[in-house]
């Protein structure tokens, strides 16, 4: 350890989002609520907390906190350890008599208009007063801005952002920007959509740190264990329970469905992290896509769910609305004020800790707004360059580029665009010996709920998606399509000759070696390749 930071500042002066932005420096967290609530087993609310860390104060003369802190730093290999608050002068004064010449104290503040803005605008549920006045007059709040009299740095958060005050605090310090490490690793289509990113992430997603979710409600993702339809959520969020979410800046929002993957999750905002600037669809946009039957979206096949029509007016609307009504963003929606942080700032973090994150792509490649068939694609940039962007992270980051592929690609059903050599799935039944009313229950939209169009396997256009994508490794899905007996397959070995066959033709034809196989619908439906050659 390098330094131990203490904080300290008035209520809403913006601790918390300093710390995070502290941790894109490799700064590690010391909570002094978890260590009261563990003590005292008091309510986890401010004022219980601030009562039992009162009590806690007399009982020990303020030893507790050093007393706390002390195997956190005995047991961490973090370079900056951060406690997140000092409330009174005699605990940093412990605090220095305990830890010496490694101790640094950072005291935030702000004008009082600003503090009083922050803290009526955080949502309801986690105000513990009806005025900042009553906050800030309560207990030891009341004291806090003496301490910064003693403090080491003293940073104002009344303008500057938390980023900009980190990035002064570790200057002030001496300490390098962070290095981000190659942890990343991006999921995406290399077809149409639909070709099952969802099991393949959810079948990967315990090896991950951080899920990560961009695009929007147009685009469901199926997985078999635990059986769930993913719409807003990155999957694999139920497959790994202790890893972080975050949905990224060039999300866009559905409300209703968003709130009841939240309900189903039982997310903390610890957990979950929604980017501020991520836009929210309006009753609007969903009418404007559905709208006339004859004309507009519905002519190349919509999911009618207005994630279009949102883009446009985040782009048309920054002025006076020109289109459709004014923008909301996640940061203007009360219920979701308690979740709203920079996600870029949360995934920078992770990758400079060296945590695996996943960042799970929207729809398919050949949708592309920029590089599939115009116009019968969706309103975003669909390749890993594009899904990137919407994170706002870099490909210096990227470890892998999974590409996944379906054995037959597959349109949603309508006037949705070419797709090469279109055939119908009795073919693929005949093929496969896999009987039809499977394929009419399952090949059907996940958001549109629309039959599919199937066709045959687009060798020159894998090759390009490929090459756009960048892809590092290939995920083939679908493969019982070849045959109902690959179901059975537990290794490459086991997967009948046409199969094994086509993997061969694949990794040649793209230069990309295929790396997982899924088999089935089911928990163990995905095999890895592994030292397959």
């Amino acid at each position: 350890m390098k330094h131990l930071i203490v904080l300290s500042g008035p209520i809403g002066v913006g601790k918390s989002s300093f710390f995070e932005a502290l941790e894109t420096f490799g700064a590690e967290r010391i909570s002094t609520r978890s260590y009261i609530l563990d003590t005292t087993g008091c309510e986890n609310e401010r004022r219980a907390l601030q009562d039992a860390g009162d009590r806690l104060d007399r009982e020990t003369d303020v030893g507790w906190v050093a007393d706390a802190v002390e195997p956190v730093v005995e047991a961490s290999s973090a370079p900056i350890l951060v406690l997140d608050s000092a409330r009174i002068a005699k605990q940093v004064a412990a605090l220095r008599s305990r830890f010496g010449g490694k101790l640094v104290h950072i005291h935030l503040y702000a004008d009082h208009e600003v503090l009083e803005e922050r803290y009526m605008t955080r949502a309801s549920d986690v105000r513990e007063f009806d005025t900042y006045e009553q906050a800030a007059a309560h207990g030891t709040e009341a004291q806090v801005s003496t301490l910064a009299d003693i403090a080491d740095l003293v940073l104002d958060g009344s303008a500057a952002t938390s980023e900009e005050l980190a990035a002064t605090a570790m200057a002030w310090l001496g300490q390098p920007a962070p290095r981000l490490e190659r942890t990343l690793d991006v999921i995406v289509g290399g077809q149409y959509g639909s070709e099952g990113k969802g099991n393949v992430c959810a079948h990967l997603a315990e090896n991950y740190d951080c899920l990560v979710r961009i695009g929007g409600p147009n685009a469901g993702h199926r997985v078999a264990d635990p059986k769930y339809k993913y719409v807003q959520f990155p999957s694999g969020s139920k497959s790994n329970p202790n890893a972080k979410i975050v949905i990224a800046a060039g999300s866009t929002l559905w409300l209703p469905q968003l709130m009841l993957e939240m309900l189903d999750h039982d997310v903390t905002p610890e957990r979950l992290t929604i980017d501020p600037q991520a836009i929210v669809i309006d009753d609007e946009d969903r009418r404007i896509e559905a709208g006339d039957t004859e004309r507009g979206l519905n002519r190349i096949a919509t999911t009618a769910q207005g994630v279009g029509a949102a883009a446009a007016r985040k782009i048309l609307n920054r002025g006076d609305p020109v289109f459709g009504p004014p923008v909301k963003l996640a940061r203007d929606v009360e219920q979701l004020r308690p979740y709203v942080r920079s996600a870029r700032e949360v995934i920078e973090a992770m990758l400079a800790q060296g945590r695996l994150v996943m960042l799970e792509g929207t729809q398919g490649t050949e949708l592309s707004i920029h590089h599939g068939r115009y116009p019968h694609v969706t309103s975003r940039e669909t390749s890993s360059s594009g899904c990137l962007a919407d994170a706002g992270v870099s490909f210096d980051v990227v470890r892998d580029v999974i590409m996944v592929v379906r054995t037959y690609p597959i349109r949603v059903g309508g006037p949705s665009g070419a797709m090469g050599q279109v055939i119908d799935f009795e073919t693929i039944q005949e093929r496969s010996n896999i009987p039809i009313e499977e394929f009419d229950k399952t090949e059907r939209g996940t958001v549109s709920g629309r039959k599919r169009r199937v066709a045959e396997f687009d060798w020159a256009r894998i090759r390009r998606s490929a090459q756009l994508n960048g892809a590092t490794k290939i995920a083939l899905t679908f493969a019982d399509y070849f045959g109902v007996e690959n179901r059975e397959a537990t290794d490459y070995a086991s997967l009948n000759e046409q199969t094994q066959a086509f993997i061969r033709k694949l990794e040649m034809v793209t230069g990309v070696p295929v790396a997982y196989v899924s088999k089935a619908f089911a928990k163990d439906g995905v095999l890895e390749k592994g030292t397959w050659t």
